[in-house]
């Protein structure tokens, strides 16, 4: 049987047009997990997606959620109630294909389902994390360690994988220089990451209030001389500017650049667990769901140190808006 709960839904690409609408739920099936959500990270995608969203479609956004799991369906063995749990990009893949059997459930030849404004394989429209409760599929759920807190968690099933993924593809470890470009909602857990891999890290950027801050999450170096020979250049965030690069930038050095995609369920559990052996935290500040257009705006204007998390809690009181 399907239940609905409070989501906070926008129609359109204003961010005016948020209001607590009642989503559908699934009906618990056998391999499912279902989870009271505690709280949700704003990620800069999802100010994107609405940004682009079309007049009268319903999305309700968050792909960073924390929460504790309710129930689960009768095949599940690796949960329990009670258990502190995480839900990042995905809720689906084919589990099948070859980018699916080796981790990598992004590049799913099916096509990965996202968490939010995605068509899941049985028609169903997903809904993210602004809601207070979501039904997902076991092999999708994270396991949060008991030291990590559930709301510093939230961040990190997307920003932290985002850069915690590279870092281990390209083997960063002690005698590893690394230098973090910008050190906002992704680079200052890249910080963390690669100094606690063992790395000398070098912060950029064009801020110099932000050069204390560096040092103390672990850069050690305020400049360095970019790219040497077979230096790597890997982008993890979506870069609006077309980006131009000649032969005759890279030739003398023979660098290498790439970009990087996220990560899958099991490099992203092994970035939980890093993070709560190493003491990986994000700095975030805690909203209200009232506060989410407000925090978008922010965001854009670069006015968030570093992190938004929504209190999930502060949704159970506020009045059904829309249908």
């Amino acid at each position: 049987m399907t239940t609905k709960v409070k989501g906070y839904k926008v129609e359109g690409s204003q961010f005016s047009n948020f209001g607590v609408s009642l989503v559908e739920r699934r009906a618990l099936r056998d391999d499912d997990v279902e989870i009271d959500i505690k709280y949700c990270g704003i990620c800069h995608s999802d100010i994107m997606i609405v940004q682009n969203n079309q007049p009268g479609n319903g999305i309700v956004p968050g792909h960073e959620i924390a929460g504790v799991v309710k129930s689960v369906g009768k095949a599940v063995t690796n949960f329990k109630v009670g258990d502190h749990v995480g839900i990042g990009c995905f809720v689906n893949s084919c589990s099948n294909c070859e980018y699916c059997k080796r981790g990598d459930e992004q590049f799913c030849d099916k096509g990965v389902v996202i968490v939010f404004n995605s068509k899941d394989y049985d028609g169903a429209i997903t809904y993210g994390g602004y809601t207070q409760t979501i039904i997902v599929r076991d092999k999708f759920v994270l396991h949060i360690p008991e030291s990590l807190d559930l709301a510093m968690a939230s961040p990190l099933l997307c920003a932290g994988v985002t850069t915690y993924s590279p870092l281990k593809r390209y083997n960063i470890g002690k005698g590893s220089r690394v230098a973090i470009m910008g050190l906002g909602g992704l680079g200052h857990l890249g910080v963390q990451f690669a100094h606690a891999m063992g790395a000398e890290v070098t912060v950029l950027g064009h801020s110099e209030s932000k050069k204390e801050e560096a040092k103390k999450l672990g850069a050690d170096y305020n400049h360095i001389k970019l790219l040497k020979p077979n230096g790597v250049l890997c982008f993890v965030s979506i870069v609006p500017e077309e980006q131009k690069f000649t032969e005759m930038n890279l030739f003398g050095n023979q660098a290498t650049i790439t970009v990087s995609n996220v990560g899958g369920i099991d490099i992203t559990q092994e970035m939980l667990n890093f993070s709560a052996e190493k003491g990986i935290k994000p700095m975030i500040e805690m909203i209200k769901v009232k506060d989410i257009p407000e925090a978008y705006q922010k965001i854009i204007d670069c006015k968030v140190h570093y992190r938004y998390v929504i209190d999930m809690s502060s949704i159970d009181d506020m009045p059904v808006e829309k249908n």
